[in-house]
């Protein structure tokens, strides 16, 4: 196994530090979370409808190499003065190159072998867009990582760490609750299962009180992300453009006051968003990675947010067969625990979105995706000759990800260059 994991961080290590710092250049979303870094380091105050964590960690690995706020991010494509963007970059970075490890550790904790562990880990490195999305000053890949790494201390039994885990995830984004939410599903799973087969009072009680000790550890998520938002108090103490958004002389309340009309606040924002977007997109076409994202151009170089055609077609189509697979389990009775399992975190963070009336990205999509990718894994591994299956799989999206991985690291193509 450790054979592999050395391989996994190699590769992972090339595909994302390539290019490193390529464009010197704002991209897409830098323009907002570039001017939100720069707060913690002018102390004026901003607004965002995301949690603060990831602009923290930025912001705080950026000053260890005496980053200053002298640029304004004003546009995209604007030219960086000097190499200190670099250090925004990093972070991010090094958290997407880290994710494939995790993935591989879940998929050996979900009892697959090494080698559907290992092609899990190198679909996830060969995908054009967590690639993409990891190498800007962007707030997905601490999702991602930290997400999935609270899940693998799930199954592992270790609750605190996968508390610390789910409290730092949701500290990113909101969206991050999902991996709140499908630990306590799990158990709740568990705990009913066990009922059916022993409906004694103990056995009720013993089920209660499980459920109550899990949902107890999520205190400590609590706990660290109001922490984190009494940071964030702190280090914002002059006045900026967030002002508008909180009620005058809010610096002279109770912390816990302004963390909590702040949460509110970000929440109606969030609710406010009726802006269009050319590159928005509707959940249902995530599956399909049907509309990319246009994130940069300079002369004959893009950069657009494009998944890799062949890893999510699969694993849509994977995901498409294991309910018609869980739904013959359950009518037999013998539900299957791994895929009833992926398929809730899949659904967890895919259906939320289908109420939301805001501009939606592709980029929403990216959770559901790497569930999705852990289902065709497991599907797989499940077949008469899984190794032939894996070869062929990683051989034609490997193809696919150099085909495109122009758009990925903004290098030159020519006119004629074609991309679906």
């Amino acid at each position: 196994m450790s054979k592999y994991l050395l391989f996994v961080l190699a590769l992972s290590v090339v595909t994302h530090f390539a290019f490193f710092g390529h464009p010197n250049e704002t991209v897409f979303d830098e323009v907002h979370f570039g001017k939100f870094v720069s707060g913690y380091y002018t102390g004026e105050y901003y607004f965002d409808i995301h949690p603060p964590l990831g602009k923290l960690m930025i912001a705080g690995f950026a000053k260890l190499f005496d980053f200053e706020p002298e640029f304004n991010f004003a546009e995209i494509g604007k030219e960086f003065p000097d190499k200190k963007y670099l250090a925004l970059r990093f972070l991010p970075i090094l958290a997407g190159t880290l994710l494939p490890l995790v993935i591989f550790l879940l998929i050996k904790e979900l009892a697959l072998s090494s080698l559907a562990a290992f092609t899990g880990a190198l679909l996830i490195i060969f995908d054009n867009a967590l690639l993409t999305q990891s190498r800007l000053i962007l707030l997905d890949p601490f999702l991602l990582l930290f997400g999935f790494a609270s899940l693998l201390f799930c199954f592992k039994k270790k609750y605190l760490l996968m508390a610390i885990f789910a409290g730092l995830t949701i500290s990113i984004k909101w969206t991050g609750l999902g991996f709140i939410a499908l630990p306590i599903a799990i158990e709740s799973y568990e705990k009913f299962r066990e009922l059916l087969t022993n409906r004694s009072y103990d056995r009720f009680v013993s089920s209660v009180l499980g459920l109550a000790k899990l949902a107890s550890f999520f205190l400590i998520s609590l706990a660290i992300y109001f922490s984190i938002f009494a940071l964030h108090f702190a280090l914002l103490p002059n006045p900026g453009p967030g002002d508008a958004f909180m009620k005058q002389g809010f610096r002279e309340e109770n912390i816990v006051k302004n963390i909590w009309n702040l949460n509110l606040e970000m929440y109606r924002s969030n609710q406010r968003l009726t802006a269009t977007h050319p590159y928005s997109s509707s959940w249902y076409e995530w599956p399909f990675s049907y509309k990319p994202i246009f994130y940069w151009v300079r002369d004959g170089a893009k950069i657009y947010l494009q998944g890799n055609p062949v890893i999510w077609l699969a694993s849509a189509i994977a995901v498409a067969i294991s309910i018609k697979y869980l739904v013959s389990s359950v009518k037999r009775r013998k539900p299957d625990k791994i895929l009833t399992m992926l398929l809730s975190g899949y659904f967890l963070n895919l259906l939320p979105f289908v109420g939301v009336k805001r501009v939606m990205f592709l980029y929403h999509y990216l959770t559901a995706l790497i569930f999705a990718i852990l289902i065709l894994v497991y599907l797989v591994e499940k077949q008469k000759n899984p190794k032939k299956i894996f070869g062929i799989l990683l051989i034609v999206s490997i193809a696919v990800f150099l085909y495109l991985a122009p758009l990925t690291y903004g290098l030159e193509v020519p006119p004629q260059f074609k991309f679906y």
